[in-house]
Parts: structure tokens; sequence; C-alpha cells
């Protein structure tokens, strides 16, 4: 079971955050507030100016479930880093399989679309989203949505080809089985960049395969726990997470000042 962060993190943040660290987050429910109509998701000002400057002292990275066009258009920072799909979009050389995935989602939405016409068996209050590479089945405005998610995860174990089950907050998402996730597109972005440690800050089962991974160098934060999480530490609110960004700007900041005012150790004449 993972840990309040503010209670139990702070030997973590003074191993963990230095130079060089690659700092990680999910968008809805992390940086963004989770809402019922996700197109009006946006980041709140005060996590907005936080990352801006948590920028000047770290590689950023954001691994979304959105699309990378759509995720893109709402950060307005410039992140190091910005992977879309749940670790499908962005990486080097993604765009190899874009085709075939395109082709088995449009194969999904074909078989879909029918069944949750039917209003017997699926209310309105569910919408499909079609992500170019992968699918989103949104339940969040279901009026029974324990029963909403019963039926739609039996309705996808006929689909075929078979599809990797995501679930979210409120939403499940289909995704090609042999696609990437979130933990190898992290483990991916650490290689490419050199890192000497890692954070990643996100909120819900999407990203338990990668707090799930508990490398060492690492550092996995959930936001607003609910149920078992796989992350080393929890926020009790979304309203926590400035407060971390002050923590690992201060932390960086701090180790910045150190190493420049080192001695410079004396060569041998």
């Amino acid at each position: 079971m993972s840990l309040p962060f503010f209670e139990h993190g702070a030997r973590r943040i003074q191993e963990l955050v230095k130079p060089g660290m690659l700092c990680a987050f999910d968008f809805d429910g992390a940086l963004a507030p989770t809402v019922k109509e996700p197109h009006r998701a946006s980041i709140p000002p005060s996590v907005l100016r936080r990352m801006i400057t948590l920028s000047e002292y770290a590689r950023v990275a954001v691994i979304s479930g959105r699309s990378l066009a759509d995720v893109g258009v709402r950060l307005d920072f410039l992140p190091d880093f910005v992977i879309g799909n749940h670790g499908l979009e962005g990486l080097p050389g993604w765009e190899d399989d874009a085709g075939r995935y395109q082709t088995l989602c449009l194969e999904w939405e074909r078989q879909l679309k029918p069944a949750l016409a039917d209003r017997v068996l699926f209310d309105s209050g569910i919408r499909l989203e079609n992500k170019t590479y992968s699918l989103s089945v949104h339940y969040r405005m279901s009026p029974d949505r324990a029963q909403a998610e019963q039926r739609l995860l039996q309705l996808f174990s006929a689909l075929a080809p078979r599809a990797r089950i995501v679930p979210g907050n409120c939403v499940l998402n289909l995704l090609p089985a042999d696609a990437p996730d979130k933990a190898s597109a992290l483990s991916r972005l650490f290689a490419l960049s050199g890192a000497s440690s890692a954070i990643y800050v996100g909120d819900d089962a999407t990203d338990n395969d990668l707090a799930q991974l508990r490398r060492q160098g690492w550092l996995t934060v959930q936001v607003e726990r609910s149920g078992e999480s796989a992350a080393e530490f929890c926020l009790h609110h979304r309203l926590d997470v400035p407060e971390l960004l002050d923590a690992l700007v201060g932390r960086l900041g701090t180790a910045r000042l150190a190493s420049r005012a080192a001695p410079k150790h004396a060569t041998a004449g």
C-alpha cells in the first residue's frame, strides 16, 4: 500500500531529486482536474506556473492516455517529451506500427457501434471515442456505472482481434495487444534522456503498470488514492500537486546551488 507522501516521502526526495532527473506526469487527474466533459480539461494556473519553473530545473515528460494531438494543445508549456495514447504515440519510431494500429481500431469501432446503440443493454451516457490508435469508452455519465462497466467488459471480451483493456477513471481503454504502455514509455524516455533518477505522478489504474516497476532510482506518486495502488506514495488530494511541485523545485534549486558552490578539485602540476 502506498504511503502519504508528505508524511513519509522526505527521505526519498533527498535521495532522488537531483540535477539530471526526469519528472514525468499524467495529464488528467494529475496536472489537470478530471472533468465530466474531457474536452474542457485544462491545467490550473497554480500548477502551470510551477510546471514552467520545474522545466527550468529538470527534464519534464507528460505521458497521457489522450491522443498526442489532444494533450499537446492543452499543456500551455513546453515539456521535453509528450507521449500520447498510453505510451503508443510520441516515442521514436512509433509511426512504424501506426497504420496497423489505426486499422485495428477502426475494426473494433465497426464491431462496437451497433452493440452500444442497443438501449436495452447500454444507456445513452456511454460514449465511444476513437483516438486513431486506441479506443476509449467513457461511462462517467451512465446512471449505473458498475453495471455499465460490467456489460462493457463482457462486450469487449468478444472483440476480434482481442484488445488489451486498460481501465481508467470511468473509462475503459482498448489498445492493440502489442502496443507500448506507460511503463515502457517512461523506461524508454529514462534511457533516451540519460536521467539519473525519475519521478512519475499519476492518478488511476492506467498508471499502475508503471508504478509496479519499482525500479531503483524511480519515485512513483498517485494522486487521490482509490483502493490499492502500486505507487510508492500518494497525495490525499489533487490540490496537493502544487505543494509537491514546490518540493521538487526547492530540492532541485538547492542541489543546483550546492553543485555550483562546490570547490574545484586541484589538479596535479
